[in-house]
């Protein structure tokens, strides 16, 4: 790029915002990174991102869905790329409650992204007249969901509304399937990352649940792109990629390009690039065009809802159907733009990477 190699740095944040900090520190610091891209936990990528914005370094968050990283917890080198929990909310709320009822039970994972995706959903339950019946706050972390599950039989709800990530989705989940909960109440989970799911009994995906995109889609480029996946990694044992993967390649594709269209490395002229990046669905793989908001550095792009495949026959990794697909500015996650105040260019410190 621009004549130089591309090198790259692989830390572990451990999930952990003190750890994410200092983390971020040695990248930037001592490791001499000039751009930083990852971190799965949005308490993480909020540490991540404000030691990133005080060098002026870069920072690509890929995979972390909380409003506030686009509202309250945005900054001038952040770039986020996944949906958050209020565009997937905004997907599936009124179709809940016009399918399934207005008896609402929220069940979040008690740290940043859950209260915020509550509250997401909260706002728009309210709108289309669900009444809230209890919400069962679940700390992270937690093995056993017997307690909340006999919470939720005793609340007895027409919709769960949940928003529990990671390895906590995964023990809900099977402990959901065990006790024969997943076809009533009805579920609404707010996002599904596919590596918490992939290779799980297809009866413990349950529900209906976001994603921003899905290896099988019947649209051009799929196809040839699964193929690269497959044939770079013959030996994964996730054999298709997921969200994840996709939303990490097109952070980083965007921010070669980006680079490449600014003809530096030199930071501000990057985030210019970055500030004013379209693309065609055809180029992002997805129903609809897709654009970087220039006020909140989120992407505005296609989000999908699906559930369970059923039918997929011997075909394991066929595991979710698509059911909608929602335009970026029907999603929009319009509070953003409200909580979000950007650090001006002359007060972020520039360089060249």
């Amino acid at each position: 790029m621009l004549g130089r190699q591309i090198e790259t740095v692989h830390l572990d944040t451990e999930t952990t915002p003190a750890t994410g900090s200092r983390v971020a520190e040695r990248m930037i610091t001592r490791e001499d990174c000039g751009f930083l891209i990852g971190a799965v936990s949005s308490g993480v990528a909020n540490a991540v991102s404000q030691g990133a914005q005080r060098y002026g370094v870069i920072y690509l968050n890929t995979n972390s869905s909380s409003p506030s990283e686009s509202g309250e917890n945005c900054h001038r080198v952040k770039f986020v790329w996944d949906g958050n929990g209020t565009n997937f909310a905004k997907a599936a709320v009124k179709n809940a409650v016009d399918a399934y009822g207005k008896k609402w039970l929220l069940l979040t994972n008690d740290y940043g992204w859950g209260h915020d995706t509550a509250n997401a959903t909260r706002a728009l339950m309210a709108q289309y007249g669900a009444e809230e019946v209890q919400e069962i706050l679940v700390p992270q972390g937690t093995p056993d969901f017997a307690a909340a599950l006999l919470s939720i039989q005793q609340a007895n709800p027409d919709v769960i509304s949940a928003a529990i990530g990671g390895d906590d989705q995964v023990a809900m989940r099977q402990q959901v399937a065990q006790l024969g909960m997943g076809a009533k109440p009805a579920w609404i989970n707010n996002q599904q990352d596919w590596p918490d799911v992939y290779g799980l009994p297809i009866e413990n995906l349950f529900g209906v649940f976001g994603t921003t995109w899905y290896w099988n889609l019947e649209l051009p480029g799929v196809k040839e792109f699964v193929a690269r996946y497959q044939a770079m990694y013959p030996d994964t044992s996730m054999r298709v990629p997921g969200n994840v993967f996709y939303n990490g390649y097109m952070a980083t594709k965007g921010l070669l390009e980006a680079i490449e269209a600014a003809g530096t490395s030199n930071n501000i002229a990057v985030i210019k690039q970055l500030e004013g990046y379209k693309r065609s669905a055809e180029e992002r793989m997805q129903h609809h065009d897709a654009y970087m908001d220039p006020v909140t550095h989120q992407l505005q792009q296609t989000i999908y809802l699906a559930t369970a495949n059923t039918e997929a026959g011997d075909n394991k990794d066929d595991m979710f159907k698509i059911l909608t697909q929602s335009a970026p500015d029907v999603v929009k996650d319009e509070s953003a733009a409200k909580a979000c105040v950007l650090e001006s260019y002359d007060d972020t410190p520039t360089f060249d990477a």
